[in-house]
């Protein structure tokens, strides 16, 4: 990566059953078109002094990589500890033996808590054989550096959960989002490009739905605004018909230069 921009991949852009989802037969589960195949959402930031920020590790994570050519990680940023969000750390090892070092993890107190509960045996010497991730959890509460690039931690909500966001210059990324609080909106000023939670036209408690999130790209001032965390309600081609102009669907293996 070159240049003061980032280059964003999205790994994934469905929700925490995938799509098509197991057993449904519905228009969008069985179509054709490849932008409506998603795995669980995650994407990878590169920056601009080349380093490879994965957001998320969701259950997918193997088959994204191989699926993008992905072959190496410099650090995983967590949004929270969902299921959908954290059940591929376990691919990490393959990263550790590729670039011969622990991976850094950031995320919130609360989340990496959570990470060394579930994955209590990377933590612990009792595992005989097989191999562990080796893993280096970095709470985090404001902006850090990785290499020389600032990442900004966007306070989010998720339903009643507290949850983080994350902004790399000017873009941001706020997954499995029902609210933003007061505080956040500032962190958001001057971004160009959005990538915001929109699991359906719908109301649902703890995800915006299409004209929420929709909203949110304009009030953020967004001159991209870019939906995921996408259920099989949405078709692609359907639902981007009709969304105004700096609106889309992202879908998987998009890549936006920032």
């Amino acid at each position: 990566m070159s240049g003061d921009g980032v280059r964003v991949t999205f790994l994934g852009s469905g929700t925490s059953h995938g799509v098509p989802m197991i057993g449904c037969r519905c228009a969008v589960c069985i179509s054709t078109d490849p932008r409506d195949n998603r795995l669980r959402p995650s994407i990878l930031i590169d920056t601009p002094d080349g380093n490879a920020l994965l957001v998320d590790t969701g259950p997918d994570l193997r088959t994204q990589a191989l699926r993008q050519g992905l072959a190496r990680v410099d650090a995983v940023l967590f949004t929270h500890p969902h299921a959908d969000h954290l059940l591929g750390l376990d691919e990490v090892r393959r990263f550790n033996t590729l670039q011969r070092r622990p991976m850094p993890c950031y995320g919130s107190a609360a989340t990496l808590v959570e990470v060394r509960r579930v994955f209590a045996y990377a933590f612990e010497s009792r595992q005989e054989g097989g191999g562990v991730p080796r893993l280096d959890l970095r709470p985090v509460e404001g902006p850090f550096a990785i290499g020389r690039t600032v990442v900004t931690p966007v306070p989010v909500m998720h339903g009643d959960l507290p949850i983080l966001g994350y902004r790399v210059g000017a873009f941001a990324y706020l997954t499995d989002c029902s609210a933003i609080p007061d505080a956040s909106w500032p962190l958001l000023d001057g971004i160009r490009v959005l990538a915001v939670d929109a699991l359906r036209h719908r109301p649902h408690p703890t995800h915006f739905t299409v004209a929420q999130a929709v909203e949110a790209g304009a009030r953020a001032g967004a001159a991209r605004t870019l939906l995921t965390h996408i259920a099989h309600d949405l078709g692609h081609a359907e639902t981007s018909a009709r969304l105004p102009a700096g609106v889309e669907l992202a879908y998987d293996g998009l890549i936006v230069e920032v």
